[in-house]
């Protein structure tokens, strides 16, 4: 995809992908789905400047990763209100609103195991730049996301495995 490409054609590609990465890191709700639309807002901006030979999709997931910490830190200075119910999820516009039970199994995971299958298998980028995201070498984020995807596969549910 080169940067003549519709800004709205990265949005529909990559979306999907991005609120992956957005609901690993952050579990469901309303802070994955607002780190998604803010990841893209950002990317809106510098969508006019980013070089042609850009990987777009490994752009997106870096700049979600940014945003999700935005989020991580943000909890932790805020407190959290408990007596007001939540609004209804909308799904307009949000891509990949199925599987809940999912996203809460992953957000089960511990942190490093989560980030490291967020950024490697749902974000695509190689364990490398995992590693330079998250810290550590490249061969303990291949562990950490092993290590994911072994507790994830001994906890979901396995009727979900024939629908993907």
């Amino acid at each position: 995809m080169s940067m003549q490409t519709p800004f709205e054609q990265a949005v529909t590609e990559h979306g999907p992908t991005v609120l992956r990465v957005c609901r690993a890191a952050l579990g469901p709700g309303p802070d994955a789905d607002d780190a998604w639309s803010e990841t893209f807002v950002a990317a809106l901006r510098a969508w006019p400047d980013l070089p042609a030979d850009t990987n777009v999709q490994a752009w997106l997931v870096r700049v979600a990763q940014r945003r999700t910490i935005d989020v991580l830190r943000a909890r932790q200075r805020q407190p959290v209100p408990t007596d007001d119910l939540p609004q209804g999820v909308s799904s307009l516009g949000n891509p990949d609103t199925d599987h809940h039970d999912l996203w809460a199994a992953v957000a089960g995971l511990p942190e490093r195991q989560r980030l490291a299958l967020a950024y490697h298998y749902l974000g695509g980028l190689p364990h490398t730049e995992t590693a330079a995201l998250i810290g550590g070498t490249p061969a303990a984020v291949r562990r950490a996301a092993a290590d994911g995807i072994r507790r994830l596969r001994s906890s979901y549910p396995t009727d979900h495995d024939e629908e993907g």
